[in-house]
């Protein structure tokens, strides 16, 4: 709806995890590059973990954005609430396998044969399971125990673990001790850092079309990040509803008080939660029902 009014060639807060839209902070750039460099050097197990909208699907998606240009065949697991047999079944249709696929067995023999055709013409495939902090004791057995496929030259299979800081948890469970002496790589994403999440706004706003940002001013960029706390997915919401309600005010700035009011919106929670302090609001009369309390309070 704002588009046109900012001069916006497309939405730039977008909740969807698009690869062309990533920022490149320094952590994203290292949990990637681990990413890559684990299924190109055959590690076997990679695991990334990272709170929630902290953009994981993010870095999945870019890395599936590799393989498929690499003609590395993956297989994508996005629904990790699922039984052995329903695993299987979904592995055995993203890799296209002519077997029946209801068949555990039938779906071993044919998966071990293909990835044992594609070792010996030097090529790799991959297993990304996203959400996988959901997955069952039994689900994760299974996996763990793919993870046994190889020859001579290293692990047929490369396997992507990707989920909430509970999924390291859960590996660190004596019960879990054969799969986590597996895991090569870890990777772990944080929220961002104050002048990260600057960068990152201006950034998207930047790839969306707008190259001088002006609709956030910088202490409102600061309370945007505290706020947040720096989680990408909540920029990306409070920052879509600011530009939102800036278009519904006829601004071409967003405000202190507009923030205020997007924050209530979602129910957004932070550290010392309090309204921003301010004599006026949208309309200029005076705000008396308002209280302000200091972050430390």
């Amino acid at each position: 709806m704002y588009k046109a009014f900012f001069g916006l060639k497309e939405n730039p807060f977008n909740l969807s995890p698009d690869p062309a839209f990533l920022y490149r902070s320094a952590q994203h750039e290292e949990a990637l590059a681990n990413l890559i460099y684990g299924v190109q050097s055959r590690k076997g197990f990679i695991v990334l973990t990272g709170e929630v909208g902290t953009g994981k699907t993010t870095m999945l998606e870019c890395l599936r954005d590799f393989l498929t240009a690499q003609q590395v065949v993956f297989a994508y697991l996005f629904n990790s609430r699922l039984t052995v047999e329903q695993f299987f079944e979904m592995i055995a249709y993203d890799l296209d396998l002519r077997c029946n696929r209801e068949s555990k067995t039938e779906v071993l023999f044919a998966l071990n044969h293909m990835l044992l055709q594609r070792a010996n013409q030097g090529r790799g495939s991959v297993l990304i399971v996203d959400e996988a902090h959901n997955l069952d004791w039994n689900v994760l057995e299974e996996i763990r125990l793919l993870g046994n496929l190889e020859n001579r030259r290293g692990k047929l299979l490369q396997i992507v673990l990707a989920g909430q800081p509970e999924l390291d948890r859960k590996l660190d469970a004596p019960e879990f001790r054969q799969l986590k002496q597996r895991i090569a790589l870890r990777c772990t994403l944080q929220p961002l850092q104050e002048h990260e999440t600057v960068e990152y706004i201006t950034t998207r706003l930047a790839r969306a079309g707008m190259l001088e940002q002006t609709v956030f001013p910088p202490e409102l960029l600061a309370e945007v990040h505290y706020r947040t706390q720096g989680i990408p997915r909540l920029i990306n919401a409070v920052c879509d509803n600011l530009l939102l309600t800036a278009f519904a005010m006829e601004s071409k700035s967003a405000t202190m008080e507009m923030l205020d009011e997007v924050t209530a919106d979602m129910r957004l929670e932070w550290p010392g939660k309090r309204p921003y302090r301010s004599h006026t609001g949208y309309s200029g009369e005076p705000l008396k029902e308002r209280p302000y309390y200091s972050r430390g309070d």
